[in-house]
């Protein structure tokens, strides 16, 4: 198997007020907690949204690890609506002392580039900010993470940044190549 150079960048929001808003998107665009742990929904949102750009790293985990995972206080799943249909997600994880990352965030293919990615990454970091009003135990938020690398979709990085994070770390590794999976087996031209 080959291996490949894969660059990864994390960024960050040390203030509220670095969030900058996005432009909402036409027509009739939801953004809606999915309040009850649901590991067969997580797992859908994430290869559904991830199959194309290699989110690899979850895929063999278990029902009872996706059901640990989202039972965790503090980790919430926010869901894009278009019409009804789920569009894409954002999934945020508390960590100590105020921090918290945004573990996945993206669209689904067919969603992307209709201008949802930008409104749903701008509501996912406000409610990164806001997260200890609703789970009464957290730290205040001081700090909204992510990280993004060359797999991610072509517009991420430009994404993040017109939404006020600031890179703060680049590290490049080598990885397995390997070839997208998509929602299910030949989901994706290929």
């Amino acid at each position: 198997m080959t291996n490949i150079p894969v660059t990864t960048w994390s960024l960050e929001q040390t203030a509220p007020t670095d969030l900058l808003p996005a432009q909402a998107p036409q027509g009739d665009v939801r953004i809606v907690r999915a309040e009850v742990p649901s590991p067969e929904f997580s797992r859908f949102l994430y290869v559904s949204v991830g199959g194309d750009v290699l989110w690899l790293d979850q895929l063999g985990w278990t029902y009872a690890q996706w059901q640990e995972h989202l039972a965790r206080p503090g980790v919430e799943t926010w869901v894009a609506y278009d019409r009804g249909t789920p569009a894409g997600y954002l999934e945020l994880e508390p960590q100590d002392d105020g921090v918290v990352e945004i573990i996945h965030f993206g669209l689904i293919p067919a969603f992307r580039g209709r201008r949802i990615g930008g409104h749903l990454l701008a509501y996912g970091a406000a409610r990164a900010w806001d997260l200890a009003e609703r789970w009464p135990g957290l730290a205040p938020t001081k700090r909204v993470w992510l990280h993004t690398c060359c797999k991610d979709g072509e517009h991420a990085m430009a994404n993040y940044l017109r939404r006020g994070f600031k890179l703060f770390d680049t590290k490049v590794e080598e990885e397995a190549e390997a070839a997208p999976t998509g929602p299910w087996p030949g989901a994706y031209p290929g």
